[in-house]
């Protein structure tokens, strides 16, 4: 059996882990749990999908597989320490630890992505650089060992057949695709920050900080940004402390 974790939260995007669910719950000998704190329902980040944690971290301490989606609520989840503390012992025993979309920077802040390269939303890829990851802004997935990263929202569809593949091998991954006909032919090619025209990344742009934009959010990156920058100053005391004894004993 597999057991896979997909973490849950309030504000989660509905699309970032229904597309991996769709996949990976065909896999054969596949046990998907939805986690959080507790058993129960919440709101997506459209506020009006509400869908069922499944498990609380407690009953799902060694996941075989760990998915971190992202949403708008991201940021605020950031903050949460009893998340960050799952996180990092679950990756410890984990053969594959992966987000979609800005579930990155919950693994950046959880510090599993420091000097690692990683993907994520276009609008996320700062806060990977400033938590410490090397950011990637041109593959749809990037595996650094056993922590795999896919960028924004539909991406997921991707990272979880790339996982499906490794779990069941190629050919159960393609059958895979052909059940949920995964065939994309989308009738417009701005799907990336490279195709897009300048007038449909302002609008876009736009649109994603309305949904950033509120107090709670503002303040977890404002949180996140200054612990991360004071944590990394002590550091370099620290070390320059260390090199100035070593020196002296020398």
């Amino acid at each position: 059996m597999t057991q896979i974790a997909i973490v849950l939260y309030p504000g989660v995007t509905a699309l970032d882990f229904v597309g991996p669910y769709e996949v990976l719950h065909n896999l054969p000998d596949a046990q998907i749990r939805f986690v959080w704190h507790e058993p129960g329902p919440i709101a997506t980040d459209s506020g009006v999908l509400v869908v069922g944690v499944t498990h609380s971290f407690d009953e799902t301490p060694a996941p075989d597989v760990i998915v971190v989606p992202g949403g708008m609520a991201t940021m605020e989840h950031t903050r949460d320490q009893k998340l960050l503390d799952w996180l990092r012992h679950a990756h410890e025993t984990a053969t594959w630890t992966t987000s979609v979309c800005s579930g990155s920077v919950i693994l950046a802040a959880a510090g599993l992505l420091k000097g690692k390269r990683a993907t994520s939303h276009w609008m996320a890829l700062a806060a990977l650089k400033a938590l410490g990851a090397t950011p990637i802004n041109d593959e749809r997935i990037v595996r650094d060992g056993d922590i795999v990263t896919s960028a924004g929202v539909s991406a997921g569809i991707d990272l979880a057949l790339w996982l499906a593949g490794q779990i069941g091998g190629d050919e159960r991954a393609k059958v895979i695709q052909l059940s949920i006909e995964y065939d994309p032919r989308p009738p417009f090619d701005s799907g990336h920050m490279s195709k897009a025209s300048a007038t449909t990344k302002a609008t876009a742009g736009v649109l994603m900080t309305k949904g950033l934009a509120n107090p709670r959010q503002v303040k977890a990156m404002t949180s996140l940004l200054w612990t991360t920058a004071i944590d990394t100053a002590r550091s370099r005391v620290r070390r320059s402390r260390t090199a100035k004894v070593r020196s002296a004993i020398s």
